[in-house]
């Protein structure tokens, strides 16, 4: 199967990059009519060589300083850069830009292309070439071929091409594999087709019909139609430039800095942390500055805040939060451009780290640690310092989304996490996990808040699970905390009853005074019969506080002593056993229908009492409505 990579051009203007990429694809990228009016690159432009075993895509962009905003669209998914140097001219002021832009991208692979060869004699080609290895010298560029062409003559043309697909044959893979990313741009209208938008498929897959999304907006689309390299295909892989034919969007919905993504995977940041270098001639930055920030096509002004210092110097890096003035979709490991508030001009760059960053605050002191992590770490590294960064607990839609790793990859450098008992996943459908050092501060957390809500309570049995999650950890996942009480239940620790939450083996333990008047409320209410007394009436005749009196009122009724049938109405047990016979006895003599006026009789209650105790025997299934009477059951 042939491999597919991107060839960009870089350059000043009016050193042949339109010419060169025409030379060797025999297409010329021009595409506008002010273009070839002009004789100058205004926008991106874009050519296809097919190497039998490679197959080249060429991104040839503008080199005029006013259009670099336009370089920086197309420059983003290059592979291969060729840095291009007129022979008449040598190194210029954008030839200088382009190739910083280039490095800051992270570009490593490439060569140096000497053009209009055929303008100057032997020597000062020579000496050309002596400037260029200057140039390049400390650079991915340094020690790279250098290669003199004449797009008109087609001297050196064939050199260029064998070099380029033996740079092609080394040049790392993109990542076929990942979820699909495609940079938009370019977005137009074809008759019969509908909406269009181009762009380098930087990673994963697109296929015919597949549902996809553009970000930012999350607009849902279908894929109606994928051409690449100028032919209809169903399917197109990282490293080729695609053009996909979306279904249900027109295009005043799609803006070029966009990108077309699976539906439902990722989502877009107005807040990134980064490390970002600063390029020698740029002025120092201080914190909050703003600047112009760059990703792909995609153009946000930032303001930045230095994690790691209080001023960036020309030359340095620091780790930095920017903020984005309008949302952009940003991975872990993407490169960006920035360039100076005003004048506009490049000044630096830098490479994403946590691409959905929380707010900056100074009091999160490890951030800079995480941050680290992300810079350098393996893929375990990386996912146990996103797990353990969650307090509450991470799903995989959430992972997937700061990782940008497929599903199956989550899950598996999770079980390699859990194995070495660094992370629990807590659940499996939905996939839940949690560092192990934060379960065990959780665990530790609950075991307390059971223990001092028994001190605060000492006739109350247990705490409700739900007040105690709320307490312990209001936004925790609810399986994290189910896990958690899983624990202290193996340990023994706890014990569940039903909603109530308790110390394991612990029993009620009255004072003398409090058995006394448990048993003298619970006399009061069983010689009241059906005729129950209100607890106001029961309180006042007892020599004990309300609240604690209240407490024991409580305890009657979880060890169903007494029975609460409505808010303010509760019977002894006694009581309603006396009605149940009461009811069976009168079945028999009088059947099964009772009026609401036979009950008040039989039960000597008036009619405050009676409806109540007619709709409780009606829930614990005694009695059935039926219109105004009821049926004994």
């Amino acid at each position: 199967m042939a491999k597919h990579v991107i060839v960009g051009t870089a350059g000043h203007i009016d050193h042949g990059k339109s010419a060169l990429v025409e030379a060797l694809t025999g297409t010329h990228p021009d595409r506008l009519e002010e273009e070839k009016r002009r004789g100058i690159t205004i926008d991106l432009g874009y050519a296809f060589l097919d190497l039998d075993d490679v197959k080249l895509g060429f991104v040839d962009v503008p080199g005029h300083e006013k259009f670099v905003r336009n370089m920086l669209a197309g420059a983003g998914g290059i592979d291969i850069v060729l840095l291009v140097i007129a022979a008449d001219e040598s190194v210029m002021p954008q030839t200088r830009e382009h190739f910083e832009i280039c490095r800051l991208l992270g570009i490593r692979q490439g060569l140096t292309v000497i053009t209009k060869s055929d303008l100057v004699d032997s020597e000062t080609l020579e000496l050309v070439k002596l400037e260029v290895e200057e140039f390049t010298r400390g650079s991915f560029l340094d020690g790279a071929p250098i290669i003199a062409v004449s797009a008109r003559t087609g001297a050196g043309v064939n050199e260029l091409k064998s070099e380029l697909r033996r740079i092609a044959q080394t040049t790392p893979q993109k990542y076929a594999s990942r979820h699909a990313r495609l940079p938009v741009d370019r977005v137009f209208t074809i008759q019969g087709f509908g909406t269009v938008v181009t762009g380098t498929l930087i990673s994963g897959t697109l296929t015919l019909d597949q549902e996809i999304e553009l970000l930012p907006g999350a607009k849902k689309s279908r894929v109606r139609g994928l051409h690449s390299a100028g032919s209809s295909v169903r399917r197109a892989t990282a490293g080729q430039r695609t053009a996909v034919n979306v279904a249900d969007i027109e295009v005043p919905e799609i803006e070029r800095g966009m990108m077309v993504v699976p539906a439902g995977v990722f989502r877009s940041t107005e807040r990134v942390d980064a490390r970002i270098t600063l390029l020698r001639s740029a002025r120092a930055l201080k914190a909050r500055s703003r600047v112009h920030f760059h990703y792909g096509a995609a153009e946000r002004i930032a303001q930045m805040s230095l994690l790691d210092a209080q001023q960036l110097a020309p030359g340095e890096s620091a780790m930095v939060q920017l903020r984005l003035d309008a949302p952009v979709h940003l991975l872990r490991g993407d490169h960006f451009i920035i360039r100076q508030f005003s004048p506009v001009v490049t000044i630096g760059g830098g490479v994403v780290l946590d691409a959905l960053a929380p707010r900056y605050r100074k009091r999160d002191t490890g951030r800079l640690e995480r941050l680290a992590v992300f810079e350098a770490g393996t893929p375990d590294d990386v996912l146990y310092a996103i797990i353990a960064a969650d307090e509450n607990g991470l799903d995989l839609a959430e992972t997937v989304a700061r990782t940008g790793w497929l599903e199956s990859e989550v899950r598996e450098t999770a079980r390699k996490l859990s194995e070495a008992a660094k992370i629990r996943v807590v659940s499996q459908q939905p996939w839940i996990a949690i560092s192990s050092a934060t379960m065990n501060a959780l665990v530790r957390r609950i075991q307390q808040h059971v223990e001092r809500f028994h001190a605060a309570n000492p006739l109350v049995p247990g705490i409700a699970s739900q007040e105690l999650r709320g307490r312990a950890a209001p936004r925790l996942r609810l399986e994290v905390f189910r896990a958690a009480l899983e624990d202290l239940i193996h340990r023994r620790e706890i014990a569940v009853s039903g909603d109530i939450v308790q110390r394991a083996n612990r029993q009620v333990l009255l004072s003398e005074q409090e058995s006394r008047v448990k048993k003298q409320i619970e006399q009061e209410f069983e010689r009241a019969g059906l005729a129950a007394p209100s607890t106001v009436e029961v309180f006042g005749r007892i020599d004990l506080d309300s609240a604690r009196a209240s407490k024991l009122l409580q305890l009657l009724i979880r060890e169903k002593t007494l029975v609460r049938v409505t808010e303010e109405l509760i019977f002894h047990t006694s009581a309603l056993q006396k009605l149940n016979a009461l009811l069976s006895a009168y079945k028999q003599e009088h059947g099964q229908r009772l009026p609401i006026a036979a009950f008040k009789e039989l039960a000597g209650v008036s009619r405050k009492h009676a409806i109540p105790l007619l709709e409780y025997m009606d829930r614990t299934g005694l009695t059935r409505r039926s219109g105004d009477d009821r049926v004994i059951l």
